[in-house]
């Protein structure tokens, strides 16, 4: 599975999955296997400093293994990062099953995958995320205690997602263009899946001017129907002449290809690492004169919505905390243009200075 070398002088043995971890500064993998029910994961523990670790459970029909360990650790940091910038006292984590969504779910697979999440002792707590359903869910909770997200607790987090989008994209409008109305603003919207289409549901009834593209023909037909928006092809999403680009689908979309097309003036969506390289693409962004919303400070939403079931909180607790985005996307911009440095940049200075702060506390008397 793994190309394993000595290295040069020394009798030691460089691994890359080991060498992967030191990069992200990861403090555990877990891989799992189980070949009754078919289940191969991986269970990704980035930092626990703030809390226990917490993040969703992806299910994706990723090309191979590597491809499968490279998403759950860049998503795994993504999860310190957005806990921290968001105030929670939680720490990043992430989960990725391998597998078609639509063909490999069973019962089975999920409990089996439940055994090896409670297998941690509550060091990772899961939830929902793309390809998995509350139903899954509710399997996985039939095996450990540490999951969030259920029906009849806090619920899909989508809701809440989608509208920390909504108004960190607002706040983005406010610097860019004067005002934080999106009305009358062309919006291209990348994905609308659970998240993309309460986005799509908020930026239609503010009257903006609606984009959409979607793998998913038969769900890009009813929502486009639902909400008057203009269907474009899956590559054509990067060409239209638009205000607001808004990658709400997998991440990696802003890369050397798509950056030489996007024509906006803003970057807010709801995916995950939108910048296939933070250092080339999130400076490429800066220099074009594009604001770009740091994706884990704006889709904090989620995870936000999760935290509230952890501590027991309302539900109007979570809003109100997810409109706190708002303030969060101002300020890391006002930073950013105030320093001259990226937005990724100063998100992940904010994240990591909580951290730090943190971690001093926790040292011995």
């Amino acid at each position: 599975m793994f190309e394993v070398k000595k290295i040069e002088d020394t009798n030691l043995i460089e691994n890359p999955v080991i060498a992967q971890m030191s990069k992200y500064n990861h403090e555990q993998l877990l891989f799992c296997n189980d070949n009754s029910t078919g289940l191969k994961a991986i269970i990704a523990v980035h930092n626990t400093i703030l809390g226990p670790a917490l993040g969703g459970t992806r299910m994706w029909n990723y090309s191979n293994e590597m491809e499968a360990l490279d998403d759950v650790l860049r998503l795994s940091r993504g999860m310190t990062y957005k806990n921290s910038i968001s105030g929670l006292n939680l720490g990043g984590g992430k989960a990725v099953i391998i597998g078609d969504a639509r063909t490999m779910k069973s019962e089975a697979l999920f409990r089996r995958f439940g055994k090896f999440v409670n297998s941690l002792a509550g060091k990772y707590i899961t939830a929902e995320d793309v390809g998995i359903s509350p139903i899954d869910m509710n399997y996985v909770s039939m095996e450990t205690d540490h999951v969030v997200g259920l029906p009849g607790k806090s619920g899909d987090p989508s809701p809440v997602t989608a509208y920390g989008v909504y108004v960190g994209m607002k706040a983005s409008a406010k610097i860019q263009f004067g005002s934080d109305s999106l009305a009358g603003k062309k919006i291209a919207l990348q994905g609308v899946g659970h998240v993309g289409e309460y986005l799509l549901e908020s930026l239609a009834k503010e009257g903006a001017e609606i984009y959409i593209t979607d793998i998913h023909e038969a769900t890009l037909k009813r929502v486009s129907e639902k909400f008057n928006a203009k269907v474009v092809g899956l590559d054509d999403i990067y060409d239209i002449n638009m205000d607001i680009y808004a990658p709400c689908a997998l991440g990696a979309t802003i890369n050397d290809s798509t950056l030489s097309r996007l024509k906006c003036s803003i970057i807010a969506g709801a995916a995950n690492n939108q910048l296939q390289n933070e250092e080339t693409h999130g400076r490429a962004v800066m220099e074009k004169g594009i604001i770009y919303a740091p994706d884990f400070a704006l889709n904090a939403g989620g995870v936000i919505n999760c935290y509230s079931e952890v501590k027991g909180f309302s539900s109007k607790w979570a809003m109100d905390k997810s409109e706190q985005i708002y303030n969060t996307i101002e300020n890391i911009v006002n930073r950013s243009q105030k320093e001259n440095v990226p937005t990724y940049q100063i998100a992940n200075k904010m994240a990591e200075e909580r951290i730090e702060s943190i971690c001093n506390v926790k040292l011995p008397l």
